[in-house]
């Protein structure tokens, strides 16, 4: 009798479950290059006036634009998200050159502000978004220069790796192993 409740309770539930994290990815799936890496995290490339809506109907509290403005001169994100009533930040990265300590230590705060917000992370592909995970995973999490890498390709990086493993070489003076040695100030840590 119990076996033959705790399956039916199972059957019941387990529906639920899937259903519950399927709006938002249905709601975000022509979003390009979305992908949902981390609990509570979107990842994607650029953002069009008609996707805020979508935004809205996955639950999307706050997004972290990584793109800079005028990526998108007819399009004014911050606008749309706050009058959307959603949470709008922006941390320009025009390319590898913007790859720098101070914008991971930025990017990292900005994160953990969001906490367990459903938050959307994006730029024109996601490659900026990747680097900047990968970035942050060897730089505040303590994670190695590979596991920091393959972090970032979940992420969406894809061009932008030959530069991230250039400065965590860089940064951590070890090429072999590519771990940052002095720990930065962080404000998260680990959740992304």
């Amino acid at each position: 009798m119990f076996r033959s409740l705790l399956l039916s309770l199972i059957l019941t539930v387990t529906p639920l479950a899937v259903h519950a994290a399927a709006p938002a990815e249905t709601a975000l799936a022509d979003l390009p290059n979305v992908s949902f890496p981390a609990p509570h995290r979107v990842a994607s490339g650029r953002l069009q006036a008609d996707d805020v809506a979508a935004l809205q109907r996955a639950g999307i509290k706050q997004v972290i634009d990584l793109s800079v403005d005028s990526e998108t001169p007819r399009f004014d994100e911050a606008a749309a998200m706050r009058a959307a009533g959603i949470d709008y930040h922006n941390l320009p990265i025009h390319g590898a050159a913007d790859l720098t300590r101070n914008n991971v230590v930025q990017f990292d705060r900005l994160l953990h502000q969001a906490g367990t917000q459903e938050t959307l992370v994006h730029c024109a592909s996601s490659n900026r978004v990747g680097a900047m995970i990968a970035l942050r995973a060897a730089l505040i999490d303590g994670k190695s220069t590979e596991a920091a890498l393959a972090e970032g390709r979940r992420w969406g990086m894809k061009s932008l790796e030959p530069a991230v493993r250039e400065r965590l070489q860089a940064w951590s003076g070890n090429p072999q192993h590519g771990r940052q040695e002095q720990s930065l100030p962080a404000s998260g840590g680990t959740t992304p």
